[in-house]
């Protein structure tokens, strides 16, 4: 990252990420297509020099964009487009973040518990799939988060693409902020894809939980899941929707991250995420599961050398949580299909019920979360 320096000529392309008297930052993405689009971030004014202003622009700088073009930077599928009124409330929580104003920029909806898949892992086994919240419900709760300040609406689920409303509740998010769908791929058509792109949504993660095909199925508890996830990126692709593809990592499947890569490169997807397993659910009992610090090395190592080559994005949770500590009730929000609000999805402590009082009420008292930006999770062991 450049602070105060001089203004050189540039193969690239600029875009303002904030301008004020104060501070004003600049992404410049390199045209080099050895190098992919790579992002160099530019600051200047007298608070550039801050460290917790350069911590902050340190998250884009020297990064893999998702996308680029002459309109707007996709730096990440998490992340809203630049420039957009979204990503400016982004920077504008970011920034009053640095003065202990919490706000929950991502928030996860999980509108049902409908779910075609067995997932060894699931998070919730004892179910029954038989909650969900009704449209009008999922509406005044994205109504309320947008108030507050959210920058990005995560639809989950259960298999968020068998709400037969899902279209309308894409709609309910306006450019306030950024919408994205999770999925296994059951459901997720062609057709779907394209009503998901008119009625607005940004991006898909489509999870797998293993590069070959047989893996996946089993861990899925039916066979042609991993079928049905290669078929959604192709749709979500075709329909013109950014694709991440969202990997959950633990023991088993560690020696596999090349393999994740060259499957990421091969469909074309915008960004490859890895998130840690974390002891939840069906697997709340199960021990040995989380990741060794010989395993984080190794990931360490492995993202290190694919970025490199510029190519591909790559999103490292773990690596994040290490910088930034957990963003668990500073930052993140969950609402569960019963109306439960946690500090995340793999935290399931309730902190309040939406049908009980506002969100807002509820997001104030978990100030008290007590792993607030902590880098070791109390649900890993």
């Amino acid at each position: 990252m450049r602070v105060n320096a001089e203004k050189t000529k540039s193969n690239g392309r600029s875009y303002l990420l904030y301008d004020s008297l104060l501070l004003k930052a600049e992404a410049r993405v390199s045209k080099d297509q050895a190098q992919g689009a790579r992002v160099q971030v530019d600051a200047s004014g007298p608070l550039a020099h801050l460290p917790l202003i350069q911590s902050a622009l340190q998250m884009f700088d020297g990064q893999i964009a998702a996308c680029a073009d002459r309109e707007e930077l996709c730096i990440s599928t998490w992340i809203p487009p630049i420039p957009s009124r979204a990503f400016s409330r982004l920077v504008d929580s970011r920034l009053q973040a640095m003065l202990g104003r919490r706000t929950p920029d991502q928030v996860t909806v999980s509108i049902t518990e409908e779910c075609p898949n067995r997932c060894a892992h699931c998070a919730l086994p004892n179910s029954g799939n038989k909650l969900r919240l009704e449209p009008q419900t999922v509406k005044e709760i994205i109504s309320q988060i947008l108030e507050m300040g959210t920058t990005l609406v995560i639809f989950d689920g259960g298999e968020p693409t068998l709400y037969r409303e899902l279209p309308e509740l894409v709609s309910a998010v306006d450019d306030r902020a950024i919408s994205t769908l999770f999925t296994s791929g059951a459901g997720f058509t062609a057709q779907l894809a394209r009503r998901l792109k008119g009625s607005g949504l940004y991006a898909v993660n489509v999870s797998l939980d293993s590069p070959i095909r047989a893996e996946h199925d089993g861990m899925r508890g039916r066979e042609g899941v991993f079928d049905e996830a290669m078929q959604a990126i192709e749709n979500a692709l075709a329909a013109g929707l950014l694709v991440d593809l969202y990997v959950v990592l633990r023991r088993e499947n560690m020696q596999e991250l090349q393999l994740f890569y060259d499957l990421a490169r091969s469909k074309g997807v915008h960004e490859l995420t890895f998130f840690e397993v974390v002891s939840t659910g069906r697997w709340s009992e199960r021990q040995n599961i989380a990741l060794l610090p010989a395993d984080h090395a190794h990931l360490d190592d492995f993202v290190q050398k694919a970025g490199a080559s510029g190519e591909l994005r790559i999103f490292s949770v773990p690596e994040a949580y290490r910088r930034f500590g957990c963003f668990a009730a500073t930052s993140w929000m969950h609402i569960t299909p019963a109306g439960e609000v946690y500090p995340c999805s793999c935290y399931p402590q309730s902190w309040g019920s939406i049908f009980e009082e506002p969100v807002e009420m509820i997001w104030q008292r978990m100030s008290g979360f007590p792993y607030k930006k902590s880098s070791v999770c109390p649900m890993r062991k």
